[in-house]
């Protein structure tokens, strides 16, 4: 999608929105054709709201990856054989892509990677070859703006799955003294838990035709991130929600919430507040969302955002609040994101639908609440004999995740109780 795309989507959800509202204040008495076409608006919405942040993240990408390439080329002390050992290696996986064993293509890779003292090298068909930084560190940006999660979430980078996260969740505490007053230490005990997020090695295979790469204007490089990334990014964005945590990442809907408040409940649960409607939203959902978002304590209301998918957004679009004031405010200009009760609205269609039983919206300080944990390298292997006439890129990498602080993230769910 063109970047120059992100102003109209912009206004036509917008006008989208307004003629909801205008149909459904017009509306003196509900009846089926009414209903059905205000479903139809919202069904246009949904796409609209949907392809508008998509368009928004591509254009952050791009100028994450202009402000690198800035940073880059104005960094001091790179020296000029660093510069071309990387520009060798690159060139090397490129033409390795392109020709396989062929030529000498791989022997040359096997050569340079033999070199490398942070590469732990294996030749193609015992296990694939690392990808150039340049290459691998493009393909992670690509995740980390195109995966919605991973937007508002905590990443950290480790070396090992055996990655802990020590959380307080007792707090802290001091006592007022005088000057020679004795310190009873009476304070509350901190109570730290151990966060230890499931790993899992996520796969992904880009293909090209035989013909095509041995074009010289085809851009293997470019073909590479551009799939490679977006498959990455796509499977991690369902495995960050419902992941099951055996090897993959534990998802923050996995697990048994409970209503329970903080204070009792136990670390690693989340809380839920119920719609009161066994497969619907409730009849006032902003009692519902208001009750999420000051569920929630008021350091984890600050950085809060709202989650959910692009089909329950748009069913928000013609809420109102008991003072007549809709809860949906639409962004007005690119950068912006739409905001709900002053709060950003993240889209991930990865959400649940509204039904029954369902956990379609989630609220909270992701950045405190849900933990993503990288292991460092990509691999890539070259297959051309599995899908005739074509040539398969198999890649992976390493990936982590589990809630980090249950208290941060507050769950709605479609019930009774």
């Amino acid at each position: 999608m063109a970047f120059d795309d992100l102003k109209p989507l912009i206004e036509e959800g917008n006008k989208t929105i307004a003629a909801i509202r205008a149909e459904v204040e017009g509306v003196k008495q509900a009846d089926v054709l009414t209903e059905q076409k205000i479903a139809r608006m919202e069904a246009d919405l949904a796409a609209t709201l949907k392809a508008k942040q998509d368009a928004d993240l591509a254009l952050k990408a791009l100028e994450n990856r202009l402000a690198e390439i800035e940073t880059k080329g104005n960094r001091p002390g790179s020296t000029a054989a660093t510069q071309k050992a990387a520009e060798e290696h690159k060139a090397a996986f490129i033409d390795f892509m392109r020709k396989g064993s062929n030529g000498g293509a791989m022997d040359r890779l096997y050569d340079l990677q033999q070199k490398a003292a942070d590469v732990r090298t294996t030749v193609g068909a015992s296990g694939g070859f690392a990808l150039p930084k340049e290459i691998a560190d493009q393909v992670y940006k690509m995740i980390l703006d195109v995966s919605p999660i991973r937007s508002i979430a905590r990443v950290v980078t480790t070396g090992t799955t055996d990655y802990h996260q020590v959380v307080n969740r007792g707090g802290l505490a001091a006592e007022w003294v005088g000057e020679v007053s004795a310190r009873t230490l009476a304070t509350a005990t901190s109570d730290y838990g151990d966060v230890a997020p499931t790993f899992g090695e996520l796969s992904a295979v880009p293909e090209a035709t035989r013909h095509s790469i041995n074009d010289l204007f085809f851009d293997v490089e470019a073909e590479l991130v551009r799939d490679g990334g977006e498959r990455f990014a796509i499977a991690e964005g369902i495995a960050f929600i419902s992941g099951s945590g055996t090897n993959q990442p534990t998802g923050f809907l996995t697990g048994t919430p409970v209503v329970t408040g903080d204070a009792a409940r136990a670390f690693g649960v989340l809380q839920y507040f119920f719609t009161g409607a066994a497969s619907a939203l409730s009849a006032n959902p902003w009692d519902n969302l208001k009750d999420m978002l000051y569920g929630l304590k008021a350091g984890y209301r600050q950085n809060a955002s709202w989650v959910m998918n692009s089909l329950v957004l748009a069913a928000h679009a013609k809420v109102k609040d008991t003072t007549g004031q809709y809860l949906l405010t639409p962004a007005v200009r690119e950068g912006d994101p739409d905001t709900m009760l002053g709060k950003r609205i993240v889209v991930a269609e990865d959400m649940p639908n509204v039904g029954a039983g369902a956990f379609p919206i989630a609220c909270g300080d992701f950045s405190r609440g849900y933990l993503i944990a990288d292991i460092p390298g990509l691999w890539m292997v070259r297959d051309e004999i599995t899908k005739t006439g074509w040539v398969r890129f198999p890649m992976a990498k390493r990936v982590g995740g589990r809630v980090l602080d249950s208290a941060a993230i507050k769950l709605l769910r479609v019930a009774t109780s």
